[in-house]
């Protein structure tokens, strides 16, 4: 959330700060266009977590429509981290990613926190590509902090770094103004001045000599003497009379009082107004049962622009889905995130992936002992998809049959349907699925590309070894892959090379691949292929080869789907004893070879 009390109009400028200020304010008149990333950098307490916050609220009040996004690095991090556990991960990263704007204060802390770098420069490299703002703060520049990914150093640099020095004497008494106008305190100017008068390191500093002087102030009249001591070194109040001291505490109970009262009633008529509308209202309900009195305004503008955003995520989903209408997450801001993905899934709905061919299926690959040990693979991933080999990778020379047996296994597995269970198979080659992500990025629908493919129960890709060069394809198969593997849902490639082999996929991806199985689709001879498919006149089936095994065969088994018979030979699949389904190859009078279907 967003401190509504930390604004330019109470920001103290001067030749400390008036860089950093100049090009905050430069943020929220154009947001994304102008120095993107801003960093922010300064010791504790000079005024950095004070100009994210106006930049913050100045972009909310020049822009009532952008979502603009500020956390601490650690809450980053708790929030991903609770949602991982809650597997809600993916809608975490899609609402920082989703914002307008994105403030991330204290990334300091990044040390030590290589996962959260890795997220982080994924984000920025979204958000920059969207031409969303980022603007950062730190304790120190970014080439300080330790341990940083090179690439993320690179993003930073790539935007302005700005300084915020210690303020002067000057800018010390502006900013005990502005305090005391925040806290409606009447002071002396020699007072002020005697405050701001030694040399404070920082603002925090200067706010304290302040608080002991106001202190001071409640049990008498302050002049400038006596507020030299006061403002270096804490002052021992001195002793009052009991009715003195109790009247004291009695009056501050009652202004405290009338402060609670008056944000409490402020923020129960918010929540009744919005129950009236028809919006829950729990996140309005946990902040009144705190003591703490908030920020109502901003808080209600927050909980406003939520509901609106709401109010346009259903009207999208439900003109893709009209089933979804009056789904209660369109009605609860803390379900926002849950309600971004509901609208990715309905568009995953109306624009599917492609599927598998359906002229490639099993029953019309040859068998033999080059490729006997692929079919038993396959045989098991149709069987057990997303459980044993995952992920499969096929590899063979070209015209080895791994199209072919990729689409087929993809066809089984969408055959895996029913009324109670709908399999949703994707199956697309590297350069087809790299087109699609151009055209996606150059209409800003990533989010939407990314969804047809996450709500698939299976993940077929083919000529992978066409990954080589595409670095932003690489990396969003990285994250699709790991997405679908968390998921437990089945993901098979083909490619001409083993996956050591493409030296030019980045390692993380290759690593991943290497945890499953790869498989190699040898080529059937030319004379076995043909022969299998020669029509045997009957009574002369005993001098024709046959590829009929025994059901016992440590590596042939009948396909899942498949029809058996009995024979002398034990259990033997149906298909090849029925002549319609042999197809013959000849060569024809011009060389070319002809393939005949009786």
């Amino acid at each position: 959330m967003i401190d509504g009390r930390l604004r330019f109009d109470n920001y103290a400028v001067g030749p400390a700060n008036r860089l950093a200020v100049s090009a905050a304010r430069a943020v929220v008149e154009s947001p994304g266009a102008v120095y993107n990333p801003l960093f922010i950098c300064s010791g504790s307490g000079l005024g950095k977590t004070h100009l994210m916050a106006a930049i913050g609220n100045g972009l909310r009040a020049q822009h009532p429509g952008l979502e603009v996004e500020l956390l601490s690095l650690d809450d980053l991090v708790d929030q991903l981290n609770a949602a991982v556990a809650a597997g809600h991960a993916d809608a975490v990263k899609r609402r920082w990613q989703s914002a307008g704007a994105l403030l991330l204060d204290d990334v300091q802390f990044l040390t030590g926190r290589a996962e959260t770098q890795s997220e982080l420069l994924r984000m920025l490299n979204a958000l920059q590509r969207a031409g969303r703002q980022i603007v950062m703060t730190s304790d120190r520049p970014p080439r300080e902090i330790d341990d940083a990914d090179a690439r993320l150093l690179s993003r930073l640099a790539g935007g302005l770094t700005v300084d915020i020095g210690v303020p002067d004497f000057e800018m010390r008494v502006a900013i005990l103004r502005h305090k005391c106008a925040e806290r409606q305190l009447e002071l002396p100017a020699t007072v002020l001045d005697e405050i701001a008068r030694p040399p404070w390191t920082n603002v925090r500093e200067l706010q304290g000599a302040l608080n002991r002087v106001v202190a001071q102030q409640a049990i008498g009249d302050v002049t400038g003497p006596p507020v030299d001591g006061a403002c270096r070194e804490p002052q021992v109040v001195p002793a009052q009379s009991e009715d003195e001291f109790e009247s004291f505490l009695s009056d501050v109970a009652a202004a405290v009082a009338e402060s609670v009262e008056s944000w409490r009633v402020q923020l129960t008529e918010c929540i009744e107004r919005w129950d009236r509308a028809g919006f829950r209202t729990a996140m309005l309900a946990r902040v009144l049962a705190q003591p703490v009195a908030p920020d109502v305004e901003a808080l209600d503008a927050r909980f406003a622009a939520a509901c609106e955003r709401l109010r346009a995520i259903e009207e999208d989903a439900v003109r893709l889905n009209p089933a979804l209408a009056g789904h209660p997450s369109f009605r609860d801001p803390d379900r926002l995130a849950d309600a971004e993905a509901l609208l990715l899934h309905a568009y995953a709905a109306a624009e599917p992936p492609p599927c598998p061919d359906p002229r490639f299926t099993i029953d019309r690959i040859v068998g033999a002992p080059t490729n006997l040990l692929a079919l038993r693979i396959a045989a098991t991933v149709i069987d057990r998809p997303g459980a044993d080999y995952n992920p499969l990778v096929l590899t063979g020379a070209g015209g080895a049959g791994k199209t072919h047996l990729l689409h087929a296994i993809g066809n089984a597995l969408a055959a895996r349907s029913s009324p109670a269970r709908s399999w949703t198979v994707a199956c697309v080659d590297v350069e087809s699925w790299t087109q699609q992500l151009i055209a996606a990025m150059q209409t800003d629908t990533v989010d939407r590309w990314r969804a047809r493919y996450r709500s698939c129960d299976a993940l077929l890709i083919d000529d992978l070894h066409l990954l080589s060069g595409k670095e932003r394809a690489q990396e969003e198969l990285f994250h699709l892959f790991n997405a679908m593997h968390d998921a437990g849902k089945q993901v098979v490639f083909a490619s001409a090379l083993s996956p050591s082999k493409m030296t030019d996929v980045a390692a993380r991806l290759r690593s991943r691949l290497d945890g499953g199985l790869t498989v190699d689709v040898g080529c059937v001879p030319e004379a076995e292929r043909v022969a299998r498919h020669t029509p045997v006149s009957p009574g002369d089936e005993a001098a024709a080869p046959t590829i009929d095994l025994p059901a016992t065969d440590p590596i042939i088994r009948p396909l899942p789907g498949a029809s058996v018979v009995a024979s002398s030979e034990g259990l033997v699949d149906e298909f090849f004893l029925d002549p319609e389904k042999v197809v013959t190859d000849w060569p024809g009078p011009d060389g070319r070879i002809v393939e005949t279907v009786p």
